[in-house]
């Protein structure tokens, strides 16, 4: 067996940390509720160890999900590996909403409670990113 995760189990294994920090969840926390550790969780998460078909379903109860969410947006080039390419494949590697200020920037946008300013504040966000998005390429 390679020491290579399997780009489908790190592709869900991050969509697991995601959510898990979007709600503030500890892996600890998280292993508990599951009946594992928070070591077993880490393994999930990186893809190195494969997620059981029950297991997550027990994941997306815990973190209030749908099963589809561990596989939405899932990449074109993220393909079961056969023969020779699962050799040469590289790890899955995590996607912007992986970083630290994107999982910010959401828990604080959430964290607004008035509906109409949370859409402003949507609205205002997107406009600087076309406006920014215009500049550079007047660039």
């Amino acid at each position: 067996m390679s020491d290579v995760p399997h780009p489908v189990d790190s592709y869900v294994g991050s969509r697991l940390r995601l959510r898990r920090t979007l709600i503030g969840m500890s892996q600890e926390k998280l292993g508990h509720a599951l009946g594992l550790t928070f070591q077993q969780v880490q393994k999930y998460e990186r893809g190195a160890n494969r997620i059981s078909a029950s297991k997550l379903h027990d994941v997306s109860k815990i973190l209030d999900v749908p099963i589809s969410f561990f596989f939405e947006n899932m990449p074109s080039g993220v393909r079961p590996l056969t023969g020779l390419s699962a050799v040469a494949a590289e790890p899955f590697e995590a996607d912007q909403l992986q970083r630290r200020e994107t999982i910010d920037l959401v828990r604080a946008y959430y964290r607004i409670t008035d509906p109409q300013v949370r859409r402003r504040t949507l609205d205002l966000i997107k406009a600087l990113s076309i406006s920014e998005a215009a500049v550079k390429s007047e660039v």
